[in-house]
């Protein structure tokens, strides 16, 4: 962790941050969120909320430029996503390799397909699937992504319990 221009990250004595990660500025995290191997939260130019219970997967980046980049309660960013100065929603799930974009809004309970470009500005409503690169085609939750949807931040947050407890470092 950095601090930045004297303002450095606060995070809650129940979250979990691997010891890979970096955090850079102005960076909230709540309760029982965690953030993962080599991601890297820089904000230097505005705040960076990870919020209850939400995960940032390993290599991702999320940055902010005026304002605040919000990571909703619940919600997981996946494996190496670009985060970029927007809105996630509540328990939304941003797929592995996805790219939000500039004052983008993640709805609650949201999906973004792997590997899709939500564009600036872009609105993904509530309970719907935005897929492609720009992410132009907005579908209803499937059954099978609603258990993602529904399940993953349980899945996380017991996974970082673990992790927390049982990483060692290997002596060379």
């Amino acid at each position: 962790m950095f601090s930045f221009e004297g303002v450095s990250p606060t995070v809650h004595p129940d979250a979990w941050i691997a010891p890979t990660a970096t955090l850079i500025g102005d960076v909230v995290v709540e309760k029982d969120a965690s953030v993962w191997y080599g991601v890297v939260l820089r904000a230097d130019f505005g705040r960076i909320v990870i919020r209850e219970g939400a995960n940032v997967q390993d290599n991702s980046v999320i940055h902010v430029n005026d304002g605040e980049t919000v990571v909703g309660k619940n919600a997981t960013v996946g494996h190496q996503c670009l985060v970029h100065d927007c809105t996630i929603g509540e328990q939304a799930l941003i797929g592995n390799g996805s790219t939000v974009l500039d004052k983008a809004e993640i709805g609650t309970r949201a999906l973004v397909a792997a590997g899709a470009t939500v564009t600036p500005n872009m609105v993904v409503p509530p309970e719907m699937i935005a897929m492609g690169s720009p992410a132009k085609k907005h579908v209803e939750l499937t059954d099978s992504a609603r258990l993602w949807v529904e399940h993953n931040a349980e899945i996380y947050r017991k996974l970082a319990q673990r992790h927390a407890k049982g990483i060692q470092p290997i002596p060379d």
